[in-house]
């Protein structure tokens, strides 16, 4: 028997569009045999979706799903050739199925996902007539004491979910909680953090960062005694730049974010804490956070 390895299944998955278990199943059932495993995937009534493979799905939708409660939610990007399609009342229904089974099953990764939901988009392909395939896809689930805030933008290309958590029980179910993680999640999708604190970005990060201001800072003839803290202020500015935190606030920006949940917390007369966050931006990688 044949082996059949990664590399066979990814070639013809690229040359025909099908899913990952179809291909290894047609490999298998032929020997390896490259040409006669395209026959069979076409045998298979596989063919029309096969010859809208390669081409290129840069519009799609973010699916999101959310439980009741708020204690976990799930997002998923669908990607399509059009915008057309994008708008369209089924492929929006399917983004929303897709983003319930992954809130259901939680699938470590994405052939999981593809098993899951394959046939499905294969059969939405074929009565849409574009090329489709799932991209990103994160499912958030809050600690004890906590919510799951979702927002996805209006031209469903950006989706977000940030996690809050406090220290009282009761506090998890006042409704003004719930509106501080929607407007969190909004703040992600608008500035696009890419840590929470300072002291969670990668070290190689700041550090490039730093060498760049530093030398940009020389360039400028500022004196040598002086470059230190004028690099460390950029840095600061590139802190309010990245760090969800640090960064002010899109609805007041008189306020950083840091401040708008201390102030939130003193209402409360609890204790809060913003945990992790994800943010979808189709075409884009995603972003994660502890």
């Amino acid at each position: 028997m044949a082996t059949i390895t990664a590399g066979m299944v990814k070639e013809l998955r690229e040359r025909t569009g099908a899913g990952m278990m179809d291909c290894k199943t047609a490999l298998a059932e032929n020997g390896g045999d490259m040409e006669a495993a395209i026959d069979r995937l076409r045998q298979k009534g596989l063919s029309r979706a096969a010859r809208k493979a390669g081409r290129t799905t840069s519009e799609g939708f973010i699916g999101c799903r959310t439980a009741d409660d708020h204690s976990a939610a799930a997002l998923v990007e669908v990607k399509c050739e059009t915008d057309f399609v994008a708008r369209g009342e089924a492929f929006r229904a399917f983004a929303a199925k897709a983003a319930s089974r992954i809130f259901d099953g939680d699938p470590p990764d994405a052939g999981a996902l593809e098993l899951i939901l394959g046939a499905e988009l294969k059969n939405l392909i074929a009565t849409l007539g574009e090329n489709m395939s799932l991209g990103r896809f994160a499912r958030l689930e809050a600690p004890q004491n906590g919510l799951v805030g979702n927002y996805v933008h209006s031209n469903g290309k950006i989706g977000v979910l940030v996690e809050l958590v406090c220290q009282n029980p009761a506090t998890v179910h006042r409704p003004e909680l719930l509106e501080l993680a929607h407007n969190l999640a909004m703040q992600v999708a608008a500035a696009g953090a890419l840590a929470r604190d300072p002291e969670d970005l990668d070290p190689g990060l700041v550090a490039r960062e730093r060498a760049v201001h530093r030398q940009k800072t020389l360039d400028e003839g500022k004196p040598e005694h002086m470059v230190d803290k004028i690099v460390d202020g950029r840095i600061r500015k590139f802190y309010e730049e990245v760090c969800l935190m640090e960064q002010p606030y899109i609805r007041d920006d008189k306020i950083r974010i840091k401040d708008l949940v201390r102030a939130r917390a003193e209402d409360f007369g609890d204790a809060l804490r913003v945990g992790r966050f994800v943010r979808l931006n189709l075409g884009e990688d995603a972003r994660r956070e502890e």
